[in-house]
């Protein structure tokens, strides 16, 4: 547990070093509040939907935990291309180790910037339905960036390439956002969205961030809470066994 803790630690100052990344980790989630949620406002409360601004925020927490935590696999490559993995590899430690350490510290990065953009939301008047329940949603954010730095952990552990796992990244990331219900409403849609909206495992995150902080769902809590934790599970099996047989 010594060394899952002293690598957590490393990813977490390791990030906070590099102000750049984190202006940039910032930039993106709050340019979609409020481009999104002004822009879109006047229009969402004319078709009776209420404010927009409630219903965007969960979706903009979720897309601030979904891109830091699978970009968090850039990392690995990073440590691979200048050795850095290589000397922690050869160490008496045990792989697994090495990679639950890494997906924590990835998480739990995740998780701290999902929470800021939350904080942040407030001064925008975005208004929380129940505090107790508010504490609920980070536990699914920490399950949501868990599942997602898993999965790009896993697929950092079979490519080499920088700028191939940015592509293959983008070509993944951006459809589990743009098709989650992060952005509009999942009632009344065209039958083939609804089933490919039903298969990312990204809806059931922003609808069960989305319930807990305003109370809002489209799916029951207990089938979302256990659809999560099963994927989680198995993404983080598929990186341990992947991370396992990882050359350096």
């Amino acid at each position: 547990m010594n060394t899952v803790y002293i690598l957590w630690q490393r990813q977490l100052k390791r990030f906070y070093r590099n102000k750049s990344r984190v202006i940039g980790s910032f930039a993106q989630p709050l340019l979609f509040l409020v481009a999104f949620g002004f822009g879109f406002g006047p229009v969402f409360e004319q078709a009776g939907q209420g404010s927009y601004l409630q219903f965007l925020v969960p979706g903009i927490i979720s897309m601030s935990v979904l891109f830091s935590s699978i970009f968090s696999g850039i990392e690995l490559i990073w440590d691979k291309q200048f050795g850095f993995l290589k000397e922690t590899l050869v160490a008496p430690v045990s792989r697994l180790k090495i990679m639950i350490g890494k997906v924590l510290g990835g998480a739990t990065i995740a998780v701290m910037q999902g929470i800021i953009i939350l904080l942040i939301s407030l001064l925008f008047g975005f208004k929380i339905f129940n505090v107790w329940f508010a504490l609920l949603s980070i536990i699914s954010m920490l399950i949501t960036a868990i599942l997602f730095t898993a999965i790009g952990t896993a697929i950092a552990s079979k490519l080499t390439d920088m700028q191939g796992f940015q592509l293959l990244m983008n070509l993944l990331v951006m459809p589990l956002f743009f098709l989650s219900g992060a952005l509009f409403p999942l009632d009344n849609l065209p039958k083939a969205i609804s089933i490919i909206t039903s298969l990312n495992p990204l809806t059931y995150a922003v609808d069960l961030i989305r319930y807990f902080l305003i109370g809002i769902n489209s799916f029951s809590v207990v089938i979302s809470i256990i659809i999560l934790i099963t994927l989680m599970i198995f993404s983080v099996v598929i990186a341990s066994k992947l991370f396992s047989r990882m050359e350096v």
